[in-house]
């Protein structure tokens, strides 16, 4: 999450421009836990949010990817 805000932030953009995430678990079994780490990020206007487990990840337990519509000023 902490990756993400830096790759947000190089955009001009922070977690509250995003509209969406897509998420990767390996076990599904982490779910609770990922879930209490994800939502502390986020204010009250939570990103929709697909979240799957994938079995097949290689060296990482988690990925999320995100869309973020920052409108231009």
């Amino acid at each position: 999450m902490e990756n993400l805000k830096t790759v947000l932030a190089l955009a001009g953009a922070t977690l509250d421009d995003v509209c969406k995430s897509t998420v990767w678990l390996q076990d599904a079994r982490d779910f609770g836990a990922f879930n209490r780490i994800y939502m502390s990020y986020f204010g009250e206007n939570k990103p929709a949010r697909s979240t799957t487990e994938a079995r097949l990840m290689v060296d990482a337990k988690v990925e999320v990817d995100v869309v973020a519509y920052k409108p231009k000023a």
